[in-house]
């Protein structure tokens, strides 16, 4: 039986808890959450032990073998460190931090802890579609890659609650809110390192985001180490649902993952015409990548293995992710030496 403790019970947080609940061999012994009512009503309805409003005091439990950090992004590396420091496995949401130095520091402490699992929260690794691409591509299918664009963009229904917790607490910017997992796409299925980037964006849809220097949709061209050329679109604004989409093209042919995002293989005909329902959120496009990426880090404990995915992978997300915003923020072509 592995015992994993979740922290943050924001809606990622709590699909975490949810799905830990669920498997086989595993329990969700604890969770920490600064809301005590909240505590009580996920913990009666997913019959949790322990219930905390402190992080700290979470991980001084003797009965936990791991973590589930689902917190917001600026308290990752520190939540990292401390887990680590009580001989916990540990699985981080994206981003792994929001300063370079930082998690480099954090990496070290990671790498000193090899006997310990560290999983990052890129699920969309784990989806089957994404996961067929990566294979056509290794496999030659494609022939070399040439151009690569990924989109990421949320459902314009929440831009509103968006501003209000932007108004209260930073995110990290579009880039690295959101763009960490494209960027990591990028990075995974072109096997490359990006090298140089130009990144502009707007508040068309939000111009009270100027305020707090946020923006609701952003672009990057980016150069990678191997010769191609990536295109990154994010926004908050898809009026149809939650759109994410990546295509590549090769000198053999082209890959289009979910230029449709599509909620099932249903089609209705009505008085709006012919349909497609969409997926209208992250929760229900990831479902099952979420439900895999965790049964992954419970697998990498109990068979002693380290996942694929690194803590380095997190560390070039978010180095790629700064250059972005910095060349948004300064207008200017940004090169990144690693």
């Amino acid at each position: 039986m592995i015992k994993i403790g979740v922290a943050g019970l924001g809606r990622l947080g709590l699909i975490h808890a949810e799905n830990i609940s669920n498997m086989k061999n595993t329990e969700l012994t604890a969770i920490s959450n600064l809301d005590e009512t909240f505590n009580k009503e996920v913990a009666e309805r997913l019959n949790v032990p322990y219930s905390y409003t402190n992080y700290d005091e979470m991980i001084e439990n003797p009965e936990l073998d791991a973590v589930c950090i689902a917190t917001p992004s600026g308290l990752h590396t520190e939540q990292i460190k401390a887990a680590f420091k009580k001989g916990l496995h540990v699985f981080c949401e994206k981003p792994i931090g929001l300063d370079v130095e930082d998690i480099k520091e954090t990496i070290n402490i990671i790498d000193e802890n090899n006997d310990k699992v560290f999983h990052l929260g890129f699920m969309r690794r784990y989806d089957e579609d994404y996961q067929y691409a990566k294979e056509m591509i290794d496999n030659g299918e494609i022939g070399e890659i040439s151009i690569i664009r990924s989109y990421g963009i949320d459902p314009i229904v929440g831009l509103k609650d968006f501003i209000k917790f932007a108004k209260k607490s930073p995110s990290g910017g579009l880039f690295l809110d959101m763009g960490v997992h494209d960027i990591d796409v990028i990075r995974w299925l072109t096997n490359a390192e990006v090298i140089k980037v130009w990144a502009n964006g707007t508040n068309k849809a939000a111009p009270e985001l100027d305020e707090v220097n946020e923006i609701e949709i952003g672009t990057a061209t980016m150069q990678l180490d191997n010769g191609v050329t990536g295109f990154l679109v994010l926004g908050r604004t898809a009026s149809h649902g939650y759109h994410v989409e990546t295509e590549i093209i090769g000198t053999k042919g082209m890959l289009r993952i979910a230029s449709t995002p599509e909620k099932n293989k249903v089609t209705v005909f009505n008085e709006y015409g012919v349909v497609r329902p969409t997926s209208q959120g992250f929760p229900e496009r990831f479902q099952e990548a979420y439900v895999l990426e965790i049964r992954d880090f419970v697998n990498c404990i109990r068979e002693n293995r380290q996942p694929e995915i690194r803590a380095l992978d997190g560390l070039r997300g978010t180095e790629v992710a700064i250059a972005c915003q910095k060349s948004f923020e300064e207008d200017t072509l940004v090169e990144i030496t690693y």
